[in-house]
């Protein structure tokens, strides 16, 4: 008397291994090996970055859940009672793994920011190759339970020959599935190789001393004598992904009745920034004020050369404070 699970003792059990699963599991291992040693931005880890996260998972779900193969129009018609596990074939697995992926990896990232893993790139990375080889295990030990004549088999030779047989062709729903899961693994792609671009950003701050010589933001002085020069810290801070040349100006700007009636520049100056860097420059400026006037100081910035009129309208970022002359008390 000979039993389906025959193959299940220990050298039948190492010798029948699939060798998809076994290609699975080392995948994942490597993956994440590659992916937690070589430095973000590196080709190659955002190349296995893709079958770790879009494929790998979802296979060995799909190997535990479908064991067997599938059958041709003949199988299905010459019993009356199905006793077999329900197979799928080839382009049916290969499509239900990126669609499970997909199903998977957003689960770990709802749950790993709840854990004391946190949501990191070496904790999801872990997480998906320990997801990815423990499903490959239960999928060993589900496809081995299936009897041999029955149980899905990676043949490189037989998949072509039935392809061009004239018995299994490739259906319409295959076909539609395929076409599905190539659009969104395509647009996958495009998003991670090509992403949108953000533009990136810079910060203008004015920052002045206070009583105990610390930089506050805001604390310019804003009454002055008159001829007395104004002190102040302007900060740059490059976000733009890339070097930068900057250049300030630093103008008087009289406003009357809400328009600016006169502009006069006072400072000028110029600076080159690495990427995610900031950078302060101490500046001071003498308002040319009668007793009581008060003007504007504007701070404009500009990525490169400013234009032949420099305003607020027309700059990269600009800021302003406002600065009064006190009346002389000389008699």
């Amino acid at each position: 008397m000979s039993h389906g699970t025959s193959t299940l003792t220990r050298f039948g059990a190492v010798r029948n291994y699939p060798a998809d699963l076994a290609a699975v599991s080392i995948g994942a291992a490597v993956a994440y090996a590659i992916v937690t040693s070589f430095q973000e931005g590196s080709g190659l880890r955002l190349l296995v970055t893709f079958p770790l996260a879009l494929f790998l998972p979802g296979y060995a779900l799909v190997s535990v859940l479908f064991p067997a193969t599938a059958r041709n129009v003949q199988d299905a018609t010459s019993t009356s009672v199905d006793t077999r596990p329900r197979g799928i074939d080839v382009v049916e697995r290969l499509g239900l793994s990126v669609a499970l992926s997909l199903t998977i990896v957003p689960i770990v990232a709802l749950v790993l920011p709840v854990t004391q893993l946190g949501f990191t790139t070496v904790s999801t990375a872990a997480t998906l190759a320990l997801v990815t080889i423990v499903l490959a295990q239960m999928g060993v030990v589900r496809r081995l339970r299936t009897p041999e004549t029955e149980r899905f088999t990676v043949s490189p030779v037989a998949s072509l020959t039935r392809l061009r047989g004239d018995e299994t062709g490739i259906t319409l729903s295959s076909a539609v599935l395929v076409l599905a899961v190539g659009l969104a693994v395509g647009a996958l792609l495009v998003g991670f190789l090509a992403p949108v671009s953000t533009g990136g950003f810079t910060e203008l701050a004015l920052y002045g001393e206070n009583e105990d010589g610390e930089l506050v933001a805001g604390e310019v002085d804003s009454a002055i004598e008159p001829g007395e020069s104004v002190p102040m810290t302007v900060s740059v801070d490059n976000q733009e992904g890339e070097e930068t040349e900057y250049t300030v100006v630093v103008q008087q700007q009289r406003i009357e009745d809400g328009e600016i009636v006169e502009r006069t520049q006072l400072e000028e100056f110029g600076t080159t920034l690495a990427d995610n860097t900031t950078e302060t420059s101490d500046v001071n400026v003498t308002p040319t004020l009668e007793d009581g006037e008060s003007v504007r100081i504007s701070v404009l910035l500009y990525q490169g050369d400013p234009p032949a009129e420099p305003t607020n309208e027309n700059a990269e970022e600009d800021t302003f404070v406002w600065v009064t002359t006190e009346e002389s008390t000389d008699e």
